[in-house]
């Protein structure tokens, strides 16, 4: 059996064909670890969706280890060791939880999203103007990685100038296991020391002078009658630009590399441009930028036929889930007139992706800038990709655009 947590599983590209063997086999199966106790795969859509909904049953708190596939609450938020980055609300359970969402929420409403996407457009057309046409380029920092964290910026009310410590500093956060951006313990914790110092001054000023930004939501909020730390606080801005960054512009970057290999479909969105609301969700359902989620079974229970004990690690593979045949027929095919009721790729259930409307509008506003000036998409050589069982992401992307 390949072992679902080696990041060098990942850097070729997912494993899709591998993933596909698996569940065929079975929707859960166990894979055991070098360093640590195994865990549970979990590969199906169902199952993936019943993990997701029941909190109470598959906790992701940090004090049951956390989201992610190493344990949280042994090496710290990003697996650095820090100490002094407090919890996101991505590892609380309800009804914390609930409540941090109910403060960041408003920033995200359909009232607010509407005057969002006309800056986006702004931002989206600036940006595309100078990305040569008919040359080859690299795509990520002219476009795919500039566009999601000047929203990001605006977002927290920061200077947009900002986007290039926001990009240095969500890659370190992340990239536990490349070397490209971990290049050693003391390079990290000059990043966190970094980001830190201006995590902290930026709660001094939210705290002092609020306005209507996440950033100010996140540091005037009050959980369970308590303000919200400081530590907190930093966790949580991590969270807001990690969500908020690496999905929407991998999710873009793979769905260039999907147009390129699909050229009848890119035909299709620059004759009826109509079709994108939908086709950016079979977009994210195909790119399925982030690769696990971890929980912690609080109780014995059965999952897919197998007996899941008290304490053991339940970990959910969203690009097998979004795979899967019994929910998507045909689904390696990559088709943007694809009916879909739900994917996974931004999570299911109580956790689902407080952004994922703003990550979609993104997508559709640049496809939809892209198919006014590119009648046809290449990739040049191959794609550098993260080294990561965490992040379906790149390092370099070169494409060629053809006017």
């Amino acid at each position: 059996m390949i072992d679902l947590k080696d990041p060098d599983l990942y850097v070729g590209g997912m494993p899709y064909a591998e993933l596909a063997a698996l569940r065929a086999e079975g929707s859960v199966h166990w894979n055991p670890e070098s360093d640590g106790a195994g865990f549970w795969a979990v590969l199906g859509f169902d199952d993936i969706v019943t993990v997701s909904r029941q909190a109470d049953l598959f906790s992701s708190a940090h004090e049951n280890g956390g989201h992610r596939i190493f344990n949280e609450n042994e090496v710290g938020l990003t697996g650095a060791g820090e100490s002094a980055i407090g919890i996101p609300f991505i590892s609380r359970d309800p009804p914390t939880h609930t409540q941090y969402r109910k403060f960041v929420m408003p920033a995200l409403s359909p009232g607010r999203l509407e005057g969002i996407e006309a800056r986006i457009a702004e931002r989206v057309e600036r940006l595309f103007a100078a990305v040569p046409l008919n040359e080859t380029v690299d795509i990520l920092p002219l476009f795919t990685v500039p566009l999601p964290l000047l929203t990001l910026a605006g977002l927290l009310g920061v200077p947009a100038e900002m986007w290039h410590d926001l990009h240095r500093w969500t890659d370190a956060f992340v990239g536990e296991d490349d070397p490209d951006f971990r290049q050693s313990p003391e390079a990290m914790q000059a990043v966190l020391g970094e980001f830190m110092g201006f995590a902290a001054a930026l709660f001094d000023e939210r705290r002092a002078n609020p306005g209507p930004d996440i950033a100010s939501l996140l540091a005037n909020a009050e959980i369970h009658g308590e303000p919200v730390p400081l530590g907190d606080f930093i966790g949580n801005l991590i969270l807001a630009l990690v969500g908020g960054n690496e999905t929407t512009r991998n999710s873009i970057n793979h769905s260039l590399i999907a147009f390129a290999n699909n050229p009848d479909q890119w035909d299709a969105i620059r004759a009826d441009p109509g079709l994108l609301p939908n086709a950016v969700k079979e977009m994210v359902r195909y790119a399925s930028p982030v690769i696990h989620m971890r929980r912690t079974a609080m109780r014995d229970t059965e999952l897919g036929g197998k007996k899941i004990g008290k304490g053991d690690k339940v970990v959910v593979f969203y690009p097998s889930g979004n795979r899967d045949t019994a929910i998507f027929p045909d689904s390696d095919r990559f088709d943007v007139t694809r009916p879909i009721r739900q994917h996974l790729a931004f999570g299911a259930g109580t956790h689902v992706c407080v952004g994922s409307r703003l990550a979609e509008m993104q997508m559709r506003v640049a496809f939809a800038e892209m198919a006014r000036h590119v009648r046809g998409i290449e990739i040049v050589g191959e794609p550098s990709r993260v080294r990561s069982n965490f992040i379906n992401g790149f390092k370099r992307l070169e494409v060629r655009l053809r006017a």
